[in-house]
């Protein structure tokens, strides 16, 4: 499954080099997390804003930490 291009650890995710998870691009739009987390993922947000613009929105500093809180 994974990319060539990055360390995958055992759960195939993109890995930086000191083996942390490698954090989501600030320019992805908000429909591409959208497609894996579903139409809930922020809902009433249009799917071409930016995903740093909602982190900063929400005050997240992470895609995991906007997830958390949505639970």
């Amino acid at each position: 499954m994974g990319n060539h291009n990055c360390n995958e650890g055992l759960d195939d995710r993109c890995r930086d080099g000191d083996g942390s998870i490698r954090r989501k691009r600030g320019d992805t739009l908000v429909g591409t997390p959208r497609r894996e987390y579903g139409d809930a993922f922020a809902p009433g947000v249009r799917s071409d804003k930016r995903l740093d613009s909602l982190l900063e929105e929400a005050g997240a500093n992470s895609l995991s930490e906007y997830l958390g809180r949505r639970r």
